[in-house]
This record gives C-alpha cells, sequence and structure tokens, in this order.
C-alpha cells in the first residue's frame, strides 16, 4: 500500500492550521462573509507555499509559467458550455425559474441604473462581469490552485498516476468545503446528504478537467481561469438568473443533479481526447522505432 510522501502530509497540515481558524468563524455565525471566503481560497496556497519554504521546494515547481492560448479559451468558456443546457432545461420545464427581472433590478442597483434595467444589466452590469469580475476573481482562485494543482495534484500523480491524483485531489478539495455546505450558508438549503453528493460528485469530476489542464498545459493559469470562470458564469450569472421554485434548486446550482451530471461529461469528453493523443503519440513512436 502506497504511503502519501511527506510533503503531502505537510501541505495537509498547513492546510488545515489556516482553514480551522476560518471555519470556526463560519460555523460559529453560520455565514460564510466574503472575507472569510477569501482567506479560505488563499489557504492551499499558503499550505503550499508554506510546505515549499519549510522543504525547500522550488516555488518555480508549481507552475507559473504563461501557457498557449487555446488553454485559456479553454478555460474560459466551458463552463458556460456545461452549465448553461443545465439551466436552460431548468428555465424551461420549471414554471417561474426564469428570473430575468429580479436578477435586473439586481444587477443595476450597483451603477444607479434602476430606471433603465434592461440597458444597465446588458450594457454595462454584463460586460463588467465576462471581464473584470473574472479577472478579479483570479486573484482568489490563484490562492486554491496554487495549493490544488500547483502542489499537491503534480505529487500525486506522481505516485498514484493521473486517475489516482484527480479521485484523491478531488475528494480533498470536496471534503475541504463540507464545514460551509454542512454548517453555513454555501448550499442551496436542499436536504444536506443530497447536496453534499451532488457536490462531492461535480468537484470530483471538475478535479479531472483541471488536470488534464494541469498536464497538457503545464502550467497552473489555464486551471486558475476555469476556476474564477465557473464562479463567475454559474454563481453569479446563472444561479442570480434563476428562482429557486419548485425543483430549480435541485437541478441547478452547485449542489444540484444537472451541473454533476454535465461535469462528468465535460471530463470524460476532455479525458476521451487525451486517451486518443496518448495513442496517436505511442502509434507515430512505434512507426518510427520500425522505421528505423
Amino acid at each position: 500500500m502506497r504511503v502519501l510522501n511527506k510533503s503531502v502530509w505537510l501541505f495537509l497540515f498547513f492546510l488545515l492550521a489556516f482553514s480551522a481558524a476560518a471555519y470556526a468563524l463560519v460555523v460559529h455565525s453560520h455565514h460564510e462573509t466574503a472575507a472569510l471566503s477569501r482567506f479560505l481560497m488563499w489557504s492551499p496556497g499558503a499550505a503550499a507555499l508554506c510546505t515549499c519554504w519549510v522543504l525547500r521546494i522550488p516555488v518555480g515547481t508549481l507552475g507559473w509559467h504563461w501557457p498557449a492560448w487555446r488553454f485559456l479559451r479553454l478555460s474560459y468558456f466551458l463552463p458556460l458550455l456545461y452549465a448553461a443546457p443545465v439551466y436552460l432545461f431548468t428555465w424551461l420545464v420549471v414554471p417561474g425559474a426564469f428570473a430575468l427581472r429580479s436578477f435586473e433590478a439586481v444587477m443595476v442597483v450597483p451603477y444607479g441604473l434602476e430606471h433603465w434595467p434592461a440597458l444597465g444589466t446588458f450594457g454595462v452590469a454584463l460586460p463588467l462581469l465576462f471581464t473584470i469580475t473574472v479577472m478579479g476573481t483570479m486573484v482568489w482562485a490563484l490562492g486554491e490552485e496554487l495549493g490544488w494543482r500547483g502542489f499537491l495534484f503534480p505529487r500525486l500523480q506522481e505516485q498514484f498516476g493521473f486517475n489516482g491524483a484527480c479521485l484523491i485531489s478531488g475528494g480533498i478539495w470536496a471534503v475541504w468545503h463540507y464545514p460551509g455546505l454542512l454548517w453555513a450558508d454555501y448550499n442551496a438549503g436542499t436536504n444536506p446528504a443530497f447536496a453534499i453528493g451532488c457536490f462531492t460528485v461535480m468537484v470530483v469530476a471538475m478535479a479531472f478537467i483541471m488536470g488534464f489542464l494541469r498536464v497538457r498545459s503545464q502550467s497552473i493559469w489555464p486551471c486558475v481561469l476555469l476556476h474564477a470562470t465557473h464562479n463567475t458564469f454559474v454563481q453569479g450569472l446563472f444561479d442570480a438568473l434563476t428562482a429557486p421554485v419548485g425543483m430549480a434548486k435541485y437541478i441547478t446550482t452547485e449542489f444540484g443533479t444537472g451541473l454533476a451530471m454535465m461535469m462528468i461529461c465535460a471530463a470524460i469528453l476532455l479525458l476521451r481526447e487525451r486517451r486518443e493523443r496518448a495513442s496517436t503519440s505511442t502509434g507515430n513512436a512505434n512507426s518510427a522505432a520500425g522505421a528505423a
């Protein structure tokens, strides 16, 4: 039986140390404030940097270099591709689920454009959400991805291979969110067991997608961008457009069945492409060896 190496155990120790204080406040107040959420998002990154400092691991091994643009394009648009069908289906089959009016009313308030809700939403708020909000969210997503994909995933992959690393890192990533889900307001208000099941499936499937991007691009930046666009588009756009009526909250959000199933489909498609590329490379190598 393979045992986690020392660097992974030290990372988990620091992760627990940084996360415990923040989660104690979250659980005590039953509310995850913006400040506590951001502190938590940087806990994996802080744990990775501390582990590198203690063990004298070069921080350059965390995957800082800039990737090919095709990986960034994929990371930006992927959440729209896997989330839009779920929410469109919900809006069509659940009466009253599409809440455009209330969405517009909320979106225009920060800009003082209450008298022009459509113009304020589609001319100001949404363009800023798709650009500035995504860039701002990347600051906090970087904290998580430094830990999960910058430090943890590559070291697990050395021991357990690609699939094992995705499963283990995805499981840790999911469990790390459980205190806020179970004892605070990081949930959709559904049955806790149902929410945990859907959320865990979604996060582990997303870990495979992140692992694919980390390996193919050899960089953490596509993972950071995907994390930021997922949070921005799912929570800030699609969830905000959806009223929690009927079965809507059991299908949508990060705690519903729809997003979990679509994430599985997205992961399968990307991993199939990875296997086909690996098979092609092996075939080309064998052909070259035969010719030689």
